[in-house]
């Protein structure tokens, strides 16, 4: 079966302030999205909609995943569903270590109908696939007797999440701003480590200011948001054009969805204020 992540006409706000207007987008199982635009356009809100985090109200349009109502789950019926988000701040769960989570995790995965209290993967049988994915990833297997994100660096959260995408294996992944706050080489092995996951194995989308996670896992479509709105799509071409050039053709091409992003930053200046 060939898997399909739906989205309609979809409009977001958060409290009373829209974010989203009317978003289409279509990703098939296989496929490498990725989604640019500059700060404050709305690609995270996208992601953070698709996942159902309680801040961010769905005011119209759909998400449908094989045909499902995505918007009818809860957020962890969601995950079971086999949809993954990497965030760019991940939260600490102090207390629960990396290889706990992960085993939790990787069984209410692998079967959807589970329980709270039913048995979890077999220890022996967890280990051995763990053990294998971290020595694939280059990565110490101390690292899984950790505290999940708890003191962890930038870094470290960031490979904790590839970690999880390795042994979730979900249908579709979406990839927040993965390579924000990493040093080039840290760049470049998750770049490496997500191509030899993710690539035509899952449905990836992957929101970018740059090119750096592209580099080895080139988009078969490059999406441009700017005040909320999918403005412009095309290929890797595009990606290539928004790195070397920015974003001020796309500024002067769509003057309304500009100034809506405008008036989008403006508000959250004076919500930090």
């Amino acid at each position: 079966m060939t898997h399909v992540l739906k989205i309609t006409d979809l409009h977001v706000a958060v409290g009373d302030k829209p974010i989203l207007r009317g978003v289409n987008l279509t990703i098939n199982h296989g496929e490498t999205h990725a989604l640019m635009g500059p700060n404050g356009s709305g690609k995270s809100t996208l992601g953070l909609a698709i996942m159902g985090h309680p801040g961010y109200t769905v005011t119209s349009g759909s998400i449908e995943l094989d045909g499902k109502d995505v918007l009818a789950m809860e957020p962890d019926e969601r995950a079971r569903e086999g949809i993954f988000m990497a965030f760019q701040r991940p939260m600490a769960i102090p207390g629960v270590k990396m290889a706990d989570f992960l085993r939790h995790a990787t069984t209410n995965i692998r079967r959807p109908d589970r329980k709270e209290g039913e048995e979890l993967i077999p220890m022996r049988e967890f280990r051995k696939e763990l053990k294998e994915k971290m020595a694939h990833l280059r990565m110490d297997t101390e690292f899984a007797r950790r505290y999940v994100n708890d003191g962890f660096s930038g870094g470290e959260m960031k490979r904790a999440e590839i970690l999880q995408l390795a042994m979730l294996q979900p249908k579709f992944a979406i990839l927040d701003e993965t390579d924000s706050g990493l040093d080039a080489d840290a760049v470049r092995l998750a770049s490496e480590s997500i191509a030899e996951i993710g690539q035509q194995k899952m449905g990836l989308l992957i929101i970018t200011h740059h090119d750096k996670l592209l580099v080895h896992n080139p988009p078969q479509f490059t999406h441009v948001m700017l005040g909320g709105r999918l403005v412009e799509t095309g290929g890797r071409e595009l990606a290539d054009e928004l790195h070397q050039h920015g974003y001020d053709r796309i500024r002067k091409s769509y003057p309304d969805a500009e100034a809506l992003n405008q008036e989008m930053l403006a508000e959250e200046a004076d919500a930090a204020v």
